[in-house]
């Protein structure tokens, strides 16, 4: 019998691990292909033969999904593997049936066979939606661990932009290795906040050797979920958030609904800036699907380091890519400082030059804020350019590094920042003090 024909559709991240840890070396399947979406400039690529093993001495190729249905018919594919996340179930469903329709069998993964077992206690961090507030609650459940005299790694969802052999295994805990492994703008909102607090973070590709290189110098790994996927290892404690800025996409997204069924806590974030109606939405929606899970609110207090300096003045905000690109937010923190600091804000559209200028016209939702795309050498230069040729007198920024290390532009440049703060009793402290007990006396 011939092997079952396998396409795997992501975005450089679960794809790759699905691919690792269920059809690599499996003599029942020959995956023919990737295919590629969200992430710019990740098509075109192949899956290299160092990391696909035997069996595919050529490596496997990546290719844009707009190629789907030509690889399902040349290749007689029978089956379509669905590997990324923060899509709507409607557009999910969507792709289903062009795959059935097309003749091949359309595949969700979920099986024990990805989800790897680590010899020490894990915390996974997910969401709904990106831009729900994964990253400060890393931070925030990082500080607490620590606190307890425990060592904390971090594990961090993959984003491998470049050359996959070299991405096997990342680990990073200077900024110096951020040059080494030559991370993008995207890595670096993730890494260089844990960085600073002195947190050591692993990524990369092969999430099997990340794990077992990352727990030889762990007590608690945290998994930390991007994209709002759900965890690659086996959560002890799975956290999710949800955002009240868009109540109903907890029962309406892939897997941000399959994140909040699985949750041992879901919080519910942005509280100071939501309307009250939409938490309760979120709250009723969230006990509906698991009435088992803690539910905390919490809110991100949004910070701004030199008010003066923007009181007043002609503004162009700069928010963090993906929360406002696929994440689907019109602003973000940034915004929400400029425009409470007084600021006259600064449509970014006519100034935008290059991929920026064709990332506006693939999400033209975005009317007043910059998204800082940074996958390539190519989408840096033109961020620096359009914010160069931007019309006003300081620039605002509010994604989670100081992006002056990156560009280099002539307008002064004040960073906004949000950090996760727990309202009322139980806050994590005291179930992660509690759920620590318990995890000693299992002898974890």
């Amino acid at each position: 019998m011939r092997r079952i024909r396998t396409v795997i559709m992501g975005a450089a991240g679960r794809d790759f691990h699905n691919f690792n840890t269920y059809y690599r070396g499996n003599p029942n399947y020959e995956v023919v292909a990737f295919t590629a979406t969200q992430i710019p400039n990740i098509e075109g690529r192949c899956y290299p033969p160092e990391l696909a093993g035997d069996g595919y001495p050529n490596g496997i190729p990546i290719l844009a999904e707009e190629e789907l249905e030509r690889l399902i018919r040349e290749n007689e594919v029978d089956q379509v593997v669905f590997a990324y996340s923060d899509v709507a179930n409607e557009a999910v469903m969507d792709i289903a049936s062009k795959v059935l329709a097309w003749g091949a069998d359309f595949v969700l993964m979920g099986n024990r066979r990805i989800v790897l077992k680590a010899a020490v206690p894990v915390v996974s961090i997910g969401a709904v939606r990106t831009g729900a507030g994964k990253s400060p609650t890393t931070r925030r459940v990082s500080t607490i661990l620590r606190n307890m005299g425990l060592r904390v790694v971090a594990v961090r969802h993959p984003m491998p932009y470049g050359d996959l052999v070299k991405q096997t295994v990342q680990r990073y805990a200077s900024y110096e290795d951020l040059e080494l492994h030559k991370t993008t703008i995207e890595e670096r909102e993730e890494y260089e906040p844990l960085i600073d607090r002195g947190i050591i973070v692993y990524a990369g590709v092969d999430y099997e050797k990340i794990l077992r290189q990352a727990e030889k110098e762990a007590d608690v790994i945290i998994w930390d979920g991007g994209n709002n996927d759900f965890p690659f290892y086996q959560s002890d404690m799975h956290i999710v958030l949800a955002d009240p800025h868009r109540p109903g996409h907890e029962l309406s997204y892939y897997p941000g609904e399959t994140n909040v069924r699985m949750a041992d806590i879901v919080i519910v974030n942005k509280v100071q800036t939501a309307d009250r109606n939409n938490i309760k939405t979120v709250r009723d929606n969230v006990k509906h699907l698991n009435p088992s899970a803690y539910v905390i609110e919490a809110a991100s207090p949004i910070t701004l380091a030199e008010p003066d300096e923007v009181a007043g003045k002609r503004v162009l905000v700069v928010e963090d890519g993906p929360t406002v690109t696929h994440g689907g937010m019109s602003f973000g923190a940034g915004l929400i400082a400029a425009e409470n600091a007084g600021a006259v804000i600064v449509d970014p559209r006519p100034f935008a030059v290059g991929s920026i200028a064709e990332t506006f016209a693939k999400y033209p939702h975005l009317t007043k804020v910059l998204p800082a795309m940074g996958y390539s050498d190519e989408q840096l230069a033109s961020l620096q350019e359009t914010i160069e040729r931007a019309d006003c007198d300081v620039v605002v920024t509010g994604t989670p590094i100081d992006i002056r290390r990156l560009v280099k532009v002539s307008k002064p440049i004040v960073r906004a920042g949000y950090e996760l703060e727990e309202i009322g009793r139980p806050n994590l402290e005291d179930i992660l003090t509690k759920w620590w007990g318990k995890m000693q006396a299992k002898g974890r």
